[in-house]
């Protein structure tokens, strides 16, 4: 049975997060993909290498899948990230465009979570 784009969205980034990045992109990176990250070139290998180097900066990183949104081609995951288990971490969400079953475009959003904040409903 074929997985949903849900399921394919969260694989790519539970097998980003936890460093075997290649494969995330192997499994589901379209030919022709490409984000919008501002801080790096749009191409797919300008990702993986940024990807692949916080990995390997922050091996016991974490993403918690908060929930996660599909409407048509477009799936939204929204997440707690860790880049070291003792940090507050980041709420983060990654909008992915599909074709095909597979991965042509993302765009990733966050924001730091702070350590006081007057907000009692938290940010998740």
């Amino acid at each position: 049975m074929k997985n949903s784009l849900k399921e394919m969205a969260v694989s790519f980034l539970q097998l980003v997060a936890s460093g075997e990045v290649r494969e995330a992109y192997r499994r589901y990176i379209g030919p022709d993909f490409r984000h919008h990250n501002p801080f790096f070139p749009g191409d797919a290998d300008s990702l993986m290498l940024a990807m692949e180097e916080n990995a390997t900066k922050n091996p016991h990183k974490t993403l918690e899948v908060k929930r996660v949104i599909e409407e048509g081609d477009i799936v939204a995951v929204h997440s707690h990230v860790k880049q070291k288990q003792d940090d507050l971490g980041g709420a983060v969400v990654h909008i992915f465009r599909f074709h095909n079953d597979l991965i042509v475009e993302l765009w990733d959003v966050g924001q730091p979570i702070p350590e006081n904040s007057p907000n009692e409903n938290g940010v998740f």
